[in-house]
Protein backbone atom coordinates (compact mmCIF):
# COMPACT_ATOMS: atom_id res chain seq x y z
CA UNK A 1 0.00 0.00 0.00
CA UNK A 2 1.90 3.43 -0.74
CA UNK A 3 1.45 6.41 1.20
CA UNK A 4 -1.09 8.14 -0.28
CA UNK A 5 -3.57 5.20 0.77
CA UNK A 6 -2.01 4.91 4.07
CA UNK A 7 -2.21 8.52 4.67
CA UNK A 8 -5.77 8.96 3.11
CA UNK A 9 -7.18 5.51 5.45
CA UNK A 10 -5.87 7.06 8.60
CA UNK A 11 -6.85 10.86 8.42
CA UNK A 12 -10.06 8.93 7.45
CA UNK A 13 -10.14 7.18 10.71
CA UNK A 14 -11.32 8.55 13.78
CA UNK A 15 -8.26 8.27 16.05
CA UNK A 16 -8.58 8.79 20.13
CA UNK A 17 -5.69 7.49 22.17
CA UNK A 18 -7.56 6.98 25.76
CA UNK A 19 -4.55 7.53 27.84
CA UNK A 20 -3.18 10.80 27.83
CA UNK A 21 -1.33 12.05 30.95
CA UNK A 22 -2.30 15.94 32.01
CA UNK A 23 1.02 17.73 33.00
CA UNK A 24 0.28 19.15 36.54
CA UNK A 25 0.62 21.11 38.34
CA UNK A 26 3.12 23.46 35.56
CA UNK A 27 0.42 23.23 32.53
CA UNK A 28 1.39 24.50 29.17
CA UNK A 29 -1.39 26.02 26.96
CA UNK A 30 -1.81 23.31 24.94
CA UNK A 31 -3.41 24.96 22.29
CA UNK A 32 0.17 26.37 21.49
CA UNK A 33 2.99 23.90 20.15
CA UNK A 34 4.64 22.82 23.31
CA UNK A 35 7.29 20.22 24.75
CA UNK A 36 4.62 18.17 25.44
CA UNK A 37 4.24 14.78 23.74
CA UNK A 38 0.25 15.86 23.26
CA UNK A 39 -0.72 19.24 22.49
CA UNK A 40 -3.65 20.09 20.66
CA UNK A 41 -1.69 21.27 17.35
CA UNK A 42 0.50 18.01 17.60
CA UNK A 43 -3.00 15.82 17.66
CA UNK A 44 -3.83 18.01 15.26
CA UNK A 45 -0.91 17.62 13.03
CA UNK A 46 -0.53 13.49 14.03
CA UNK A 47 -4.51 13.05 12.51
CA UNK A 48 -5.28 12.34 16.13
CA UNK A 49 -9.17 13.30 16.86
CA UNK A 50 -9.83 12.73 20.18
CA UNK A 51 -7.68 12.27 23.49
CA UNK A 52 -8.61 11.25 26.66
CA UNK A 53 -6.63 13.68 29.43
CA UNK A 54 -5.92 11.95 32.58
CA UNK A 55 -6.62 14.02 36.01
CA UNK A 56 -3.23 11.72 37.26
CA UNK A 57 -3.07 11.25 41.10
CA UNK A 58 0.07 9.61 42.45
CA UNK A 59 -0.50 7.60 45.48
CA UNK A 60 0.33 9.13 48.47
CA UNK A 61 -0.84 9.04 52.48
CA UNK A 62 -4.19 7.24 53.49
CA UNK A 63 -4.80 10.04 56.43
CA UNK A 64 -6.98 12.72 55.88
CA UNK A 65 -4.59 15.27 54.99
CA UNK A 66 -2.97 13.06 51.94
CA UNK A 67 -6.93 12.46 50.99
CA UNK A 68 -8.11 15.71 50.70
CA UNK A 69 -4.52 16.84 48.54
CA UNK A 70 -5.72 14.40 46.30
CA UNK A 71 -9.16 15.16 45.87
CA UNK A 72 -8.25 18.88 45.62
CA UNK A 73 -5.53 17.83 42.81
CA UNK A 74 -7.99 15.83 40.76
CA UNK A 75 -10.50 18.47 41.36
CA UNK A 76 -7.85 21.00 39.78
CA UNK A 77 -7.14 19.12 37.02
CA UNK A 78 -10.78 18.07 35.55
CA UNK A 79 -11.53 22.22 35.85
CA UNK A 80 -8.21 22.79 33.68
CA UNK A 81 -8.73 20.05 31.29
CA UNK A 82 -12.36 21.32 30.81
CA UNK A 83 -11.11 25.35 30.52
CA UNK A 84 -8.34 23.86 27.95
CA UNK A 85 -10.78 22.36 25.88
CA UNK A 86 -13.37 25.32 25.74
CA UNK A 87 -10.70 27.88 25.07
CA UNK A 88 -11.37 28.82 21.45
CA UNK A 89 -7.63 29.63 20.62
CA UNK A 90 -5.90 26.58 18.75
CA UNK A 91 -7.22 24.02 16.71
CA UNK A 92 -11.02 23.70 16.95
CA UNK A 93 -12.51 21.40 19.66
CA UNK A 94 -14.88 20.58 21.91
CA UNK A 95 -15.24 19.01 25.04
CA UNK A 96 -17.03 15.94 25.16
CA UNK A 97 -18.36 13.19 27.15
CA UNK A 98 -20.16 10.84 25.42
CA UNK A 99 -19.66 8.33 22.12
CA UNK A 100 -21.97 10.33 19.93
CA UNK A 101 -20.41 13.22 21.31
CA UNK A 102 -16.91 11.99 19.75
CA UNK A 103 -18.14 10.91 16.21
CA UNK A 104 -20.05 14.43 15.87
CA UNK A 105 -17.07 16.26 16.42
CA UNK A 106 -14.92 13.80 14.44
CA UNK A 107 -17.68 14.77 11.55
CA UNK A 108 -17.54 18.65 12.08
CA UNK A 109 -13.74 18.39 11.91
CA UNK A 110 -12.76 19.25 15.66
CA UNK A 111 -10.79 17.61 18.37
CA UNK A 112 -12.81 15.95 20.93
CA UNK A 113 -11.26 16.52 24.63
CA UNK A 114 -12.11 13.99 27.00
CA UNK A 115 -11.04 12.87 30.72
CA UNK A 116 -10.52 10.49 32.99
CA UNK A 117 -9.11 10.21 36.58
CA UNK A 118 -6.21 7.88 37.09
CA UNK A 119 -6.01 6.76 40.74
CA UNK A 120 -9.41 5.78 43.15
CA UNK A 121 -6.99 7.50 45.93
CA UNK A 122 -8.22 10.97 44.17
CA UNK A 123 -12.09 10.48 45.72
CA UNK A 124 -10.66 11.51 49.05
CA UNK A 125 -12.36 8.30 50.54
CA UNK A 126 -15.66 9.41 49.72
CA UNK A 127 -18.11 7.74 47.07
CA UNK A 128 -19.44 11.29 46.51
CA UNK A 129 -16.63 12.32 44.39
CA UNK A 130 -17.14 10.00 41.80
CA UNK A 131 -20.35 12.17 40.89
CA UNK A 132 -18.50 14.91 41.13
CA UNK A 133 -15.84 13.35 38.64
CA UNK A 134 -18.51 12.44 36.31
CA UNK A 135 -19.99 16.36 36.44
CA UNK A 136 -16.81 17.67 35.73
CA UNK A 137 -16.13 15.38 32.56
CA UNK A 138 -14.84 12.13 33.87
CA UNK A 139 -15.28 9.10 31.49
CA UNK A 140 -13.44 6.40 33.53
CA UNK A 141 -11.36 5.89 36.73
CA UNK A 142 -8.61 3.98 36.98
CA UNK A 143 -9.02 1.51 40.67
CA UNK A 144 -5.33 1.95 41.25
CA UNK A 145 -1.95 3.47 40.69
CA UNK A 146 1.52 2.31 41.69
CA UNK A 147 0.77 1.35 45.43
CA UNK A 148 -1.74 -0.05 47.07
CA UNK A 149 -5.41 2.07 48.33
CA UNK A 150 -8.51 1.69 49.88
CA UNK A 151 -10.18 0.45 46.77
CA UNK A 152 -7.67 -2.53 45.78
CA UNK A 153 -4.60 -3.98 45.47
CA UNK A 154 -1.93 -2.35 43.05
CA UNK A 155 -0.37 -4.42 40.56
CA UNK A 156 3.08 -2.87 41.65
CA UNK A 157 2.76 -2.38 45.94
CA UNK A 158 5.03 0.38 47.24
CA UNK A 159 7.17 -0.65 50.30
CA UNK A 160 7.68 2.85 50.91
CA UNK A 161 4.23 3.56 51.91
CA UNK A 162 4.13 0.52 54.29
CA UNK A 163 2.51 -2.69 51.10
CA UNK A 164 2.49 -5.70 51.26
CA UNK A 165 2.39 -8.07 48.28
CA UNK A 166 -1.66 -7.42 49.00
CA UNK A 167 -3.92 -6.31 51.81
CA UNK A 168 -7.42 -6.59 50.68
CA UNK A 169 -7.43 -10.06 48.56
CA UNK A 170 -8.24 -8.16 45.78
CA UNK A 171 -10.92 -5.45 45.98
CA UNK A 172 -11.79 -4.11 48.83
CA UNK A 173 -15.83 -3.04 50.19
CA UNK A 174 -15.18 0.29 49.28
CA UNK A 175 -14.01 -0.72 45.73
CA UNK A 176 -17.17 -3.14 44.93
CA UNK A 177 -19.12 -0.25 46.27
CA UNK A 178 -16.84 2.43 44.02
CA UNK A 179 -17.54 -0.21 41.44
CA UNK A 180 -21.17 -0.29 41.43
CA UNK A 181 -21.16 3.63 41.67
CA UNK A 182 -19.49 4.16 38.22
CA UNK A 183 -21.81 1.25 36.86
CA UNK A 184 -24.20 3.88 38.02
CA UNK A 185 -23.11 6.87 36.72
CA UNK A 186 -22.20 5.20 33.91
CA UNK A 187 -18.43 5.84 33.59
CA UNK A 188 -16.18 2.83 32.86
CA UNK A 189 -14.41 1.08 35.43
CA UNK A 190 -10.41 1.03 34.22
CA UNK A 191 -8.44 -1.89 35.43
CA UNK A 192 -4.89 -0.71 35.01
CA UNK A 193 -2.74 -1.42 37.62
CA UNK A 194 -4.72 -3.05 39.43
CA UNK A 195 -3.27 -6.59 40.73
CA UNK A 196 -4.47 -9.53 38.88
CA UNK A 197 -6.36 -10.80 41.78
CA UNK A 198 -8.52 -6.98 41.74
CA UNK A 199 -8.88 -6.96 38.00
CA UNK A 200 -10.46 -10.61 37.79
CA UNK A 201 -12.31 -9.75 40.45
CA UNK A 202 -13.49 -6.31 39.01
CA UNK A 203 -14.06 -8.13 35.92
CA UNK A 204 -17.07 -10.45 37.80
CA UNK A 205 -18.08 -7.37 40.08
CA UNK A 206 -18.75 -4.63 37.24
CA UNK A 207 -22.21 -4.57 35.34
CA UNK A 208 -20.90 -3.39 32.55
CA UNK A 209 -17.18 -4.31 30.64
CA UNK A 210 -14.50 -3.63 32.14
CA UNK A 211 -11.19 -1.45 30.06
CA UNK A 212 -7.39 -1.99 30.75
CA UNK A 213 -6.66 1.60 28.88
CA UNK A 214 -2.50 1.12 29.39
CA UNK A 215 -1.14 -1.97 29.10
CA UNK A 216 0.74 -4.90 27.21
CA UNK A 217 0.84 -8.61 27.35
CA UNK A 218 2.44 -10.56 29.73
CA UNK A 219 3.23 -13.53 27.59
CA UNK A 220 5.61 -11.46 25.71
CA UNK A 221 6.90 -9.32 28.57
CA UNK A 222 6.85 -10.44 31.84
CA UNK A 223 6.18 -6.99 33.60
CA UNK A 224 4.34 -6.49 36.81
CA UNK A 225 1.74 -4.00 34.89
CA UNK A 226 0.90 -6.27 31.76
CA UNK A 227 -1.71 -8.61 32.01
CA UNK A 228 -1.62 -12.62 31.42
CA UNK A 229 -3.69 -14.56 29.10
CA UNK A 230 -5.78 -15.75 31.96
CA UNK A 231 -6.65 -11.93 32.56
CA UNK A 232 -7.14 -11.34 28.93
CA UNK A 233 -9.06 -14.28 28.36
CA UNK A 234 -11.51 -12.56 31.31
CA UNK A 235 -11.98 -9.16 29.12
CA UNK A 236 -13.22 -11.15 26.43
CA UNK A 237 -15.39 -12.98 28.46
CA UNK A 238 -16.81 -10.04 29.98
CA UNK A 239 -17.09 -7.92 26.82
CA UNK A 240 -14.06 -5.83 27.91
CA UNK A 241 -10.79 -4.08 26.18
CA UNK A 242 -7.48 -4.32 26.48
CA UNK A 243 -5.42 -1.21 25.55
CA UNK A 244 -1.95 -1.97 24.13
CA UNK A 245 -0.18 1.22 25.31
CA UNK A 246 3.22 2.83 24.32
CA UNK A 247 4.96 2.39 27.12
CA UNK A 248 8.70 1.10 26.12
CA UNK A 249 9.34 -1.11 29.16
CA UNK A 250 5.98 -2.63 29.02
CA UNK A 251 6.87 -3.81 25.47
CA UNK A 252 10.38 -5.20 25.62
CA UNK A 253 12.57 -6.41 28.20
CA UNK A 254 15.23 -4.12 27.94
CA UNK A 255 12.98 -1.00 27.55
CA UNK A 256 14.39 -0.50 23.87
CA UNK A 257 10.96 -0.77 22.24
CA UNK A 258 10.35 -0.20 18.42
CA UNK A 259 7.06 0.19 16.42
CA UNK A 260 7.68 -3.56 16.00
CA UNK A 261 7.07 -4.27 19.37
CA UNK A 262 4.35 -2.49 20.08
CA UNK A 263 2.88 -4.17 17.03
CA UNK A 264 3.74 -7.44 18.53
CA UNK A 265 1.57 -6.63 22.02
CA UNK A 266 -1.42 -5.90 19.47
CA UNK A 267 -1.18 -9.09 17.61
CA UNK A 268 -0.59 -11.21 20.67
CA UNK A 269 -4.17 -9.74 21.85
CA UNK A 270 -5.83 -9.94 19.03
CA UNK A 271 -4.67 -13.43 18.20
CA UNK A 272 -5.51 -14.33 22.09
CA UNK A 273 -9.17 -12.29 22.38
CA UNK A 274 -10.06 -10.89 19.14
CA UNK A 275 -9.92 -7.57 17.14
CA UNK A 276 -13.40 -6.16 19.38
CA UNK A 277 -11.10 -6.78 22.60
CA UNK A 278 -8.34 -5.01 21.70
CA UNK A 279 -6.93 -1.05 21.58
CA UNK A 280 -4.26 1.61 21.41
CA UNK A 281 -3.20 4.28 23.50
CA UNK A 282 0.35 5.60 24.13
CA UNK A 283 0.21 6.67 27.65
CA UNK A 284 1.99 9.98 26.44
CA UNK A 285 3.19 12.41 28.92
CA UNK A 286 3.24 9.72 31.58
CA UNK A 287 6.12 7.39 30.51
CA UNK A 288 5.13 6.42 27.01
CA UNK A 289 6.75 6.62 23.77
CA UNK A 290 9.38 4.85 21.69
CA UNK A 291 11.57 5.66 18.36
CA UNK A 292 8.99 6.16 16.15
CA UNK A 293 5.94 7.10 18.13
CA UNK A 294 7.86 9.72 20.00
CA UNK A 295 4.41 12.37 20.34
CA UNK A 296 0.97 12.86 18.82
CA UNK A 297 2.45 14.37 15.75
CA UNK A 298 3.57 11.02 14.54
CA UNK A 299 0.66 8.72 15.33
CA UNK A 300 -0.14 7.78 11.64
CA UNK A 301 2.97 5.66 11.93
CA UNK A 302 1.24 3.36 13.79
CA UNK A 303 -1.92 3.28 11.17
CA UNK A 304 0.93 2.48 8.67
CA UNK A 305 1.97 -0.35 10.81
CA UNK A 306 -1.30 -1.75 11.08
CA UNK A 307 -1.91 -2.09 7.34
CA UNK A 308 1.32 -3.47 6.83
CA UNK A 309 0.99 -6.18 8.89
CA UNK A 310 -2.34 -6.91 7.26
CA UNK A 311 -5.37 -5.31 9.47
CA UNK A 312 -7.72 -3.64 7.12
CA UNK A 313 -9.56 -0.10 7.57
CA UNK A 314 -12.29 -1.23 9.30
CA UNK A 315 -10.28 -3.21 12.05
CA UNK A 316 -7.80 -0.39 12.35
CA UNK A 317 -10.64 1.97 13.21
CA UNK A 318 -11.92 -0.93 15.51
CA UNK A 319 -8.40 -0.69 17.04
CA UNK A 320 -8.39 2.91 17.14
CA UNK A 321 -11.93 4.23 18.59
CA UNK A 322 -14.75 1.65 17.92
CA UNK A 323 -14.05 -0.80 20.55
CA UNK A 324 -13.67 2.36 23.09
CA UNK A 325 -16.69 3.87 21.79
CA UNK A 326 -19.14 0.49 22.17
CA UNK A 327 -17.91 0.18 25.55
CA UNK A 328 -18.38 4.29 26.46
CA UNK A 329 -21.74 3.08 24.71
CA UNK A 330 -22.55 0.11 26.71
CA UNK A 331 -21.82 1.96 30.12
CA UNK A 332 -23.73 4.71 29.65
CA UNK A 333 -26.60 2.44 28.93
CA UNK A 334 -25.79 1.29 32.61
CA UNK A 335 -26.78 4.64 34.58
Amino acid sequence: MNSNMTDAIHRSTLVLDTHVDFPWPETPDPALPSARCVDFPKMAAGGVGAVVLIAYVGQGARDAAGHAAARARADGMLARIAADAANPVGPPRVAARTADEVEAAFAAGKLAILAGVENGYAMGGEISALADFHKAGAIYLTLTHDGHNNLADAARPRPNLGDGPEEHGGLSAFGRQAIAELNRLGMLVDVSHASKTAMLQAAQVSRSPIVATHTGCKALVDHPRNLDDEQLDALRAVGGLCQITAVASFLRADGRASLADYLDHVDHAVARIGIDHTGLSSDFDGGGGFAGWRDASQTGAVTEGLLARGYTAREVGLLWSGNFLRLMRIAARGS
